[in-house]
């Protein structure tokens, strides 16, 4: 009996880039990893094209969804690299956890995203857990809308590797994975200020 021909799907690509990404605007990095703010995808693309670049969609869940200029190629070898490496070097208890709450403060917020490239730049992942309570529980896009922040005050210093997802009606989670250092910004504070180190602390 004769089997009928295996049909083989062909694999989705591991990045949506250039004229595949859907969304009208997008936020920006730029090739030497500064970040360009919000503009719209026709915008994006032109300046990559000037570079002779791609506009690769680094964290598709955010709103708008964040995207490097950068040669593909060259991305994903960095991801290969920065997942072995990770394998190889990152100790399995190395997870610090985050909490954050929908109607959290700017100042606050400021602290939790700095603790966390505190940690990130310490080679440990961090998750982000948010929590709603009673009323906030009807409106989960404010969460969604506080986790995408958080994700673009850290950018320089890591990338989602489990976006935001619900867990049950009350929490939100999300874990963060860190940059290889040669891919990390300097330094910085979420606000823009130089961080400072463990030693300066009051």
């Amino acid at each position: 009996m004769n089997r009928p021909p295996r049909s083989f799907q062909p694999r989705e690509p591991k990045h949506r880039r250039n004229g595949k990404i859907r969304a009208r605007e997008v936020r920006v990095i730029d090739d030497e990893k500064r970040q360009l703010g919000v503009m719209s995808l026709t915008e994006a693309l032109r300046l990559a094209q000037s570079k002779g670049l791609d506009l690769v969609e680094t964290v598709p869940n955010a709103v708008p969804p964040v995207c490097r200029i950068a040669e593909y190629g060259k991305l994903l070898y960095e991801e290969a690299k920065r997942s072995k490496d990770s394998d190889s070097r990152v100790p399995g208890n190395t997870l610090k956890e985050i909490q954050l709450t929908p109607g959290i403060a700017a100042h606050d917020f400021n602290t939790k995203a700095n603790h966390a490239i505190e940690f990130l730049d310490a080679e440990m992942k961090v998750r982000v857990k948010l929590r709603f309570k009673g009323r906030q529980k009807a409106h989960k896009e404010f969460g969604f809308d506080v986790m995408n922040r958080f994700v673009t005050a850290v950018a320089g210093h890591g990338r989602v590797d489990v976006p935001p997802k619900m867990l049950g009606d009350r929490d939100m989670n999300m874990v963060i994975s860190p940059l290889p250092r040669g891919q990390r910004a300097k330094s910085k504070s979420a606000n823009g200020q130089p961080a400072p180190r463990q030693h300066d602390q009051p």
